[in-house]
């Protein structure tokens, strides 16, 4: 059942280190249940990376007033393909329909949207359900030690962990 009080707001430079934090701890909890590691994931670097990205957009997904969690868009105005750089729920209000209502509201945000794509890991199945059979996405890429992202940076071509995961698009009506 679809959330109807849940909106996107902005995220304040003064509060990204929260954010990261937020997003960290969401991310972390499936690495540590299916790899046993306690690994925080993704780095400060890289969520800072991607909110400081030409064309991002930051928002904290809120429901009921309360901050649920979070999505980070990189937004292309001339061609309007679109990513969902990072996306989380805070595990404690999943299996709620939050997930669903903060993307159908991201896709209302974005109405010239022609296309979005975002990635997951192989072995994020709640992801991969989240996205292909409740979002529309269709996995469009699988990229794996046979099959390397030539977009990915040279350093975390080390890791096959970080290298295998699906690529997904939507294309909007």
């Amino acid at each position: 059942m679809e959330n109807q009080n849940v909106l996107l707001k902005e995220v304040r430079p003064d509060e990204y280190p929260a954010f990261v934090k937020d997003l960290q701890d969401s991310f972390s909890v499936t690495v540590k249940e299916k790899f046993g590691s306690d690994e925080i994931v993704p780095s400060s670097e890289d969520v800072t990376s991607s909110i400081l990205a030409e064309g991002a957009e930051t928002y904290h997904i809120v429901a009921d007033g309360k901050i649920v969690g979070g999505a980070v868009l990189n937004i292309n105005k001339t061609t309007h393909v679109n990513v969902l750089d990072l996306f989380f729920i805070r595990t404690d209000c999943h299996n709620k329909g939050v997930g669903l209502s903060a993307w159908k509201a991201i896709e209302r945000a974005f109405p010239d949207t022609v296309k979005w794509r975002t990635v997951t890991p192989y072995f994020e199945e709640r992801n991969v359900h989240f996205y292909v059979n409740k979002c529309g996405f269709k996995i469009i890429e699988f990229f794996n030690p046979h099959h390397v992202d030539p977009n990915m940076p040279p350093e975390q071509t080390e890791n096959p962990a970080q290298q295998t995961y699906f690529l997904f698009e939507k294309e909007m009506k």
